[in-house]
């Protein structure tokens, strides 16, 4: 086999998949069991055939899997070479971060399989292990894949439990002519599928779990209803009782309200000065993994209620987000508990009835005639700001009826920034060298608060330094002078560095030419294809601002400015300026992301506008050298 009709170019394909799925596990049979006691895991096969040299790289495997949702163990793999000898796999399996697009992150295990070349085919296996209680609710098969598959077999055997009864059904989303699952007398869910096409990942796209082929498992304590919405008002009844169970205790609440607010406070004060107290306690859910024993240390200090947990100065973000609706209501305003959906991974589908999906709380309250959406659970959250994800998503604010729906806010893109401010020098050789304060807010600050907060100084430092660099086209030389305040949910995140470019303004015969776009980078390559798949999707309004100053030697003449550059699609906008200030360069730059979701019809605009933009950033500041004389 030396190519697939089917995925024409293709550099691999996979051969055969299959994947084993135990949400029921070995413990399933037991009389007695419950959630927190089954073992699931998980079986993955792949068989892979490498197409062309380019397809070797699919030797380098990567299993991504976050350290709070399981372990991968188990892994076993061979290369077939052309021949037929077979290479055993020996080696070492790794650990570490994959940085995709836009910076984003995320933990797999890594491995290479040996003597992989054109012509072979690579086999591999490795299981997944589900820490236990949490995951039952997030049961799925994933079918699209990188490469395109010829033949796919999927197998979930479902939870059941005499002790613990639990309602199960499965919603397809599933490419046209691909048949549905089918369950077995025993139970088993069974799904065979041929020619799966190859699933194409794109910048700036709604989560890839929503985009590709999948089938979603859904359980439930409650049985499920033909519609919907009596299903959610019996959810909301229940999470409602649970919820005033914990919170009710009105009188330790009010003593712990009359240590944090003053009498004379306005009604704004006190509720930010309950949710800066609130987000001081130790916060479990942001701590790093723990080991077995620690976590069986702490499930051992059990918290009936919100005096628990005030009194222990400790909790997990739900807990700790509930005690601030406790508080709130103690000192004297209307606050509602509320679940929400989570849009990183997934979009909320109310028709699924997966009270999964209603995976995080956050308070309503109640604020001179307004409603104000709090997360004081979430470190470092700025108070009214939620973490982007829980921005614009669809919510069930809990009452005694049943709860209502509501939809959380997106903030504008003024509230999340990253701004530079520079302060540099031009060189006679052409290199700029200064200072640069380097500050995030808002949703920017909080993103990089969160991923960084279990890191030590050094491991900050380099960070910082990274996103320097990853801002200017070229080779630069980065130091960061003064380290930014970590731990605040208020202040900026800003930190000082100095910064060298070598040969940034380039000779050309008597001139030299200068580019405004010193931190353009990040631009460069955005929408450059001229066909869009996926819609356009941002995680959140943002801007990126620059100020920058440039003094140059003595003796030069600034000749020529280039006009300045505005461009405005609403959904985004851009300018840029260069002024001759008193013989300084001054120049500035400002691009908004105005919206979060953009349908693919209107990606021809989109992309034009982000050629106009590297166009703008391409532009030159004109420059004539000259010699220094005495006296100047």
């Amino acid at each position: 086999m030396t190519s697939e009709p089917l995925a024409p170019g293709a550099p691999a394909v996979i051969l055969y998949r299959e994947v084993q799925r135990e949400d029921c596990g070995v413990t399933c049979h037991s009389e007695n069991v419950g959630l927190m006691s089954v073992d699931r895991f998980e079986e993955d096969y792949f068989r892979i055939k490498i197409l062309t040299d380019a397809g070797r790289k699919y030797g380098e495997v990567e299993i991504p899997l976050s350290s709070d949702v399981g372990t991968v163990d188990n892994v076993k793999a061979r290369t077939i070479q052309p021949d037929g000898s077979i290479v055993n796999f020996n080696g070492q399996v790794y650990e570490k971060n994959i940085v995709k697009a836009r910076g984003f992150q995320y933990k797999a295990k890594t491995f290479a399989m040996p003597n992989v070349q054109m012509g072979s085919i690579i086999e591999y296996y490795y299981t997944v292990n589900f820490l236990k209680g949490f995951f039952i609710f997030g049961s799925n098969w994933v079918l699209s894949q990188e490469l395109f598959t010829k033949q796919a077999k999927f197998t979930l055997r479902p939870f059941q439990s005499s002790y613990y009864p639990m309602s199960f059904q499965w919603r397809e989303h599933l490419s046209a002519g691909t048949p549905s699952p089918k369950q077995q007398p025993d139970g088993t869910v069974v799904l065979e599928a041929s020619n799966i096409a190859a699933f194409q990942a794109e910048d700036f796209m709604p989560p890839e779990n929503e985009l590709k082929s999948r089938v979603d498992f859904t359980y439930s304590a409650d049985p499920f209803e033909n519609d919907p919405a009596k299903f959610w008002k019996k959810v909301g009844k229940k999470r409602n009782e649970q919820l005033e169970s914990f919170v009710s205790k009105r009188g330790a609440m009010e003593q712990a309200v009359g240590q944090i607010v003053a009498s004379g406070d306005a009604p704004e004060e006190k509720l930010r000065k309950i949710y800066g107290r609130v987000q001081k306690l130790r916060n479990t859910s942001y701590e790093p993994v723990k080991t077995d024993q620690e976590v069986r240390r702490e499930n051992s200090k059990v918290e009936v209620s919100v005096e628990d947990i005030w009194k222990r100065g400790a909790g997990d973000s739900f807990q700790i987000t509930w005690l601030f609706l406790a508080l709130a209501r103690a000192a004297g305003f209307e606050a509602y508990g509320v679940w929400v959906s989570d849009r990183s991974n997934y979009f909320f589908d109310p028709l699924e009835m997966n009270t999964y999906s209603l995976s995080t709380n956050i308070v309503l309250v109640k604020l001179n005639g307004s409603d104000v959406y709090l997360d004081p659970g979430a470190p470092y959250a700025p108070f009214g700001l939620l973490p982007w994800e829980k921005t614009g998503v669809p919510g069930l604010r809990l009452d005694k009826d049943g709860g209502t729906w509501i939809q959380t806010s997106l903030s504008d893109s003024a509230a999340s920034r990253v701004e530079r401010k520079a302060d540099f020098k031009l060189t006679q050789n052409g290199s700029l060298e200064g200072t640069l304060v380097l500050s995030y807010t808002g949703l920017e600050a909080l993103r990089l608060r969160i991923d960084e907060r279990n890191q030590d100084a050094t491991a900050r430092k380099q960070f910082l330094e990274n996103e320097v660099r990853q801002f200017v086209p070229a080779a630069t030389e980065v130091e960061m002078t003064k380290a930014p305040e970590w731990t605040s949910s208020e202040s900026p995140l800003a930190a000082e560095f100095t910064v060298k470019i070598p040969g940034w303004c380039a000779p050309a015969g008597r001139r030299a030419l200068f580019p405004m776009g010193i931190f353009s980078a990040p631009e460069k390559h955005v929408f450059e294809y001229s066909v869009r798949v996926h819609p356009i999707y941002f995680d959140f309004k943002s801007e990126r601002t620059d100020d920058i100053s440039v003094a140059i030697p003595l003796g030069w003449q600034i000749t020529n400015l280039p006009a300045p550059q505005t461009h405005d699609l609403h959904a985004v906008a851009y300018t840029a300026s260069a002024e001759n200030s008193s013989g300084k360069l001054h120049l500035t730059r400002k691009l908004a992301i105005n919206n979060v979701s953009i349908d693919t019809k209107y990606y021809a605009p989109l992309r034009n506008f982000y050629q106009g933009v590297r166009a703008a950033d391409e532009q030159v500041v004109v420059l004539v050298p000259g010699v220094a004389t005495a006296g100047q």
